[in-house]
């Protein structure tokens, strides 16, 4: 292994190499969370203005930068031989938001770009640089390792809403298809009532719609608190350890 290479990988990805439990080059870690938030300037503004093309596309070339490196020492970081990591690391979860993210940058060039001008859905792409966050914060990457670690709880739950969401909505359907032209508004309908937002666009007339909202509504609060409290309990596990692993390293 080349000391370049060992050292790349050190850089990007947060390696502690003086095993103080510490990472290292933070000023990376600084600079890149400076580009991310910097990139995000142009979403903004409606008009695209010079000084906000020049602004993506800078931080859209450091970003392929930074993608070529992190590339360049994917056996390193997912630990596998070198020729398996090259082809496999593209089409890992995080390499897949950072070059979704890139892309939309790159229509603002050529008459060969102008389809993708065209399509605002691919241009909002670059809402994700926002997940390149979680990388370089360590708040964020605490609460990733928590989702992680309570992915089956989250899934659960997230299924549990998702029936309680289509039975909702399957009921006031049938008790009220003059309140809702199709399905996928009685659909909406649920998914509002179960976040408690109430945007008050639709809403039903009759007493038993009106009761089935009731019943929807409460039972609503009450599985939209699960997940907060998963998340919160693994939140406070992983300060926890964070606390018990300083309190080792200064005995």
């Amino acid at each position: 292994m080349s000391l370049n290479r060992q050292k790349i990988y050190e850089l990007v990805e947060h390696v502690d190499v003086s095993g103080d439990g510490e990472r290292d080059f933070d000023y990376y870690d600084l600079f890149m969370l400076v580009v991310i938030v910097l990139s995000l300037v142009p979403l903004v503004f409606k008009e695209e203005t010079g000084i906000l093309v020049v602004i993506d596309l800078v931080t859209a070339v450091i970003f392929i930068i930074d993608y070529l490196l992190r590339w360049s020492v994917a056996d390193l970081t997912l630990k596998k031989d070198r020729s398996v990591a090259f082809v496999v690391y593209p089409f890992t979860p995080m390499a897949i938001v950072d070059l979704l993210s890139i892309l939309p940058s790159f229509a603002v060039l050529g008459e060969g770009f102008k389809l993708l001008r065209a399509i605002r859905a691919f241009k909002a792409l670059r809402v994700l640089r926002v997940v390149k966050l979680v990388r370089y914060s360590k708040s964020l990457m605490i609460i990733a390792k928590v989702l992680k670690s309570s992915r089956d709880a989250l899934l659960a739950v997230c299924a549990f809403a998702g029936a309680y969401i289509l039975v909702s909505a399957l009921v006031i359907f049938s008790v009220e298809p003059d309140s809702f032209a199709t399905f996928f508004e009685a659909v909406y309908w649920a998914t509002v009532s179960l976040t408690a937002v109430g945007y008050g666009d639709l809403y039903p007339v009759t007493v038993v719609g009106r009761l089935v909202a009731m019943a929807s509504s409460l039972f609503g609060i009450a599985i939209v608190a699960l997940p907060a409290g998963i998340i919160t309990a693994g939140y406070m596990n992983e300060i926890r350890k964070i606390d018990d692993a300083d309190k080792d390293q200064l005995k």
